[in-house]
């Protein structure tokens, strides 16, 4: 059983209650914002977060200020990105990108195979955080 904490950030209520359903159901921990500035917050106040995903399929464009603000909160934080269309290459600092066009059990897998990857290279930690 996954007991990984995951941050997801949306940027819109409408398809936010599946995305949250599919994550919860496969075992992970979710917190969800609405606003990057709750996002950066928590990422100070909670003991850890495994993985980020960053549903910004309104305001795509924007989101690379977010992520350059999480990596420097956490920089071994695995980010996925949603997205209206699959985005190639990467946008910078993101680790994977899922379309919405996909079923969500891609994105879930997408966060579990990263976290899986992060552990086999080194051992897990909280956010650059000691303890």
């Amino acid at each position: 059983m996954w007991r990984d904490t995951i941050l997801y950030i949306s940027d819109q209520a409408t398809g936010s209650n599946s995305v949250l359903a599919a994550l919860e159901a496969t075992g992970f921990g979710v917190v969800s914002v609405n606003r990057p500035t709750q996002a950066i917050a928590l990422l100070f106040v909670m003991q850890s977060a495994a993985a980020v995903v960053l549903d910004q399929r309104k305001g795509e464009d924007t989101s690379s200020g977010l992520i350059r603000n999480l990596r420097s909160i956490c920089p071994e934080l695995s980010i996925v990105l949603l997205c209206r269309d699959q985005i190639d290459p990467l946008p910078s600092g993101v680790d994977a990108c899922v379309s919405m066009g996909e079923p969500l059990e891609i994105l879930t897998s997408a966060v579990r195979h990263l976290l899986t990857a992060k552990r086999t290279v080194v051992e897990p930690g909280h956010c650059g955080r000691a303890g």
